[in-house]
């Protein structure tokens, strides 16, 4: 598995905004081959960014997906410059060890 975090500082006012971006794009990355999730965690506090972490079977389907005409639409109209407080940080990884609950919560 290999899992991308997009460390994104969203500014307050823009908050909402954000997430509708992704609520109005589901069920179009889901479609890509390779794709496992995307979870999009919203900062417990308002001093950190918001992380986007989309899971793929390895890292070439997370590369076909950045060169597919889905990545591009998805990208081409972002928030403007006023939304964000930073620069955001994208972080790549191989899952190198997993561990799930053996008994449901």
């Amino acid at each position: 598995m290999y899992i991308v975090a997009n460390r994104v500082p969203v500014a307050a006012s823009w908050r909402e905004q954000f997430e509708e971006r992704f609520r109005t794009r589901a069920g179009q990355i889901d479609q890509q081959p390779g794709f496992v999730r995307l979870q999009v965690l919203r900062p417990a506090d308002a001093a950190s960014p918001y992380v986007v972490l989309t899971t793929w079977r390895d890292k070439a389907a997370f590369e076909a997906w950045v060169g597919s005409e889905d990545f591009r639409l998805a990208h081409q109209h972002p928030l403007p410059q006023e939304a964000y407080t930073g620069e955001g940080r994208l972080e790549q990884h191989d899952v190198v060890i997993e561990v799930e609950a053996r008994v449901a919560p």
